[in-house]
């Protein structure tokens, strides 16, 4: 997969559009909530809203987050750069935005896997059951999707963890710290 010219050089873009979907108790918007804490420490600009289904674990859930070192005027996700999905139910209602060049992180665990060059799956569910902690897939992911995106720092997400679950912060940042292992080892070419 090659990664655009300004990401390529380190020069992450100004604006990132974000969605998370899954099912309610995946983490989803907690994932959400840290990654937009984490951008608001380094000055950016921030807006995350949430949504799910009446059945808060099990029913969809989704949360949005837009990124920016401007002034946020619309507070709704218009055009996606990156999507995670934990399910094939939200595959499904998001995998046509990899053809608009959104880049979908997806969990091959439970999800059927995609070709194309905008897709991204990786097992988070199994390698965060190889940590015991399942609960972690989603810690897992955020760490990958920092890494290849470079939206915010990885130094400026471990402090927000860290201090969000101060007694699992060790796991938690093993955890981000796989995530972001799994591009360095996949990406390798790409990111010289």
């Amino acid at each position: 997969m090659d990664l655009p010219q300004q990401e390529r050089k380190g020069n992450p873009k100004k604006r990132y559009e974000v969605i998370l979907a899954g099912v309610g108790g995946q983490g989803l918007i907690v994932s959400a909530m840290l990654l937009g804490e984490g951008a608001i420490r380094e000055g950016k600009n921030v807006v995350q809203t949430q949504s799910y289904g009446i059945a808060a674990r099990g029913g969809l859930s989704t949360a949005e987050l837009i990124i920016d070192t401007e002034e946020i005027v619309f507070q709704q996700v218009q055009k996606p750069d990156v999507i995670l999905v934990l399910t094939e139910n939200a595959m499904e209602r998001f995998a046509a935005f990899s053809g608009k060049g959104t880049l979908i992180f997806f969990d091959t665990t439970c999800i059927a896997n995609r070709e194309g060059m905008n897709f991204c799956g990786f097992p988070f569910m199994r390698l965060a059951s190889g940590l015991n902690r399942p609960g972690a897939a989603n810690l897992i992911a955020l760490g990958a999707m920092v890494a290849r995106t470079g939206m915010i720092h990885m130094d400026s997400l471990i402090p927000v963890v860290s201090e969000t679950f101060p007694k699992d912060a060790v796991a938690n940042i093993e955890a981000l710290r796989l995530g972001e292992s799994l591009i360095a080892s996949r990406y390798k070419e790409d990111l010289e």
